[in-house]
């Protein structure tokens, strides 16, 4: 299967592989991709909003189209980088350099993980609940984590909470 499966959306999403479905999770080997990142300090339901900013403000300001999702992985005690994940194709070298701005790029390999996909707000009770409930079920199906989990949100925060598409993403061999 291919990686733009949830239909309701009109945004470009992050390319990816679905290999396997299980009850509650899937996995998926995601492709190679550019993001774009900045690095706040904070917990996982504020690190989102602080993040947006440069980074919209980065890809406004280049004509760059927006992308879902916007993703969050913790890469210290309370300091978070977000990201926003470039259009499928684009190349790193193309980008414009994100001068006089907090915003970095990168590349980001292609990798093999597993998701799970849940609704409601991404506070921190919510996002380690989801994440301890992923945890669970690859190790009952014998899968085996290589990296910290990360957050990736689809919806605008004015996305009623019931509607909003979540997901925690969790590298796997």
């Amino acid at each position: 299967m291919n990686g733009e499966v949830y239909s309701d959306f009109m945004t470009a999403q992050q390319k990816f592989d679905l290999t396997e479905k299980f009850e509650g999770f899937e996995i998926r080997n995601f492709l190679p991709c550019v993001v774009a990142d900045v690095v706040v300090s904070g917990n996982v339901s504020t690190a989102g909003n602080q993040g947006f900013r440069p980074l919209f403000n980065y890809i406004s300001s280049n004509q760059i189209s927006m992308t879902a999702p916007v993703l969050e992985e913790e890469i210290a005690p309370e300091q978070w980088r977000v990201s926003f994940v470039m259009p499928h194709d684009t190349k790193f070298e193309e980008l414009p350099v994100p001068e006089g701005s907090q915003v970095t790029l990168r590349e980001l390999p292609s990798h093999r993980a597993a998701v799970l996909r849940f609704s409601g707000r991404t506070t921190q009770k919510s996002v380690l609940d989801h994440e301890a409930q992923l945890l669970a079920l690859l190790h009952t199906h014998g899968f085996v984590a290589t990296g910290k989990a990360r957050v990736a949100r689809f919806d605008p925060p004015w996305k009623p909470p019931f509607a909003r598409h979540n997901e925690v993403i969790i590298p796997i061999l």
